[in-house]
């Protein structure tokens, strides 16, 4: 079972990094964080199932960012004029 999420949050942190990367638009950014989002959660899961401290508490941070991200460019409504 820890393989499976150790491998799931890798493959999804590669694939939400090159979208984030490659700025397709504006729609695939922000479901590239939603995505970042999934691999942080996946990653505190293994995090916790490997009592590995260092890695728990980066993804709890990187949740938050990742949040802010889907927040930015999904949920927030753009300025007049952009």
């Amino acid at each position: 079972m820890n393989a499976l999420i150790q491998w799931t949050a890798t493959l999804l942190t590669i694939v939400a990094a090159s979208t984030i990367a490659a700025h397709i638009s504006q729609k695939a950014t922000g479901i590239a964080f939603v995505i970042f989002t999934i691999s942080s959660l996946l990653w505190i899961a293994f995090a916790a199932m490997e009592n590995d401290h260092g890695l728990l508490v980066t993804n709890l941070a990187l949740t938050g960012i990742n949040l802010l991200g889907v927040y930015r460019y999904l949920i927030r409504e753009k300025p007049a004029g952009s």
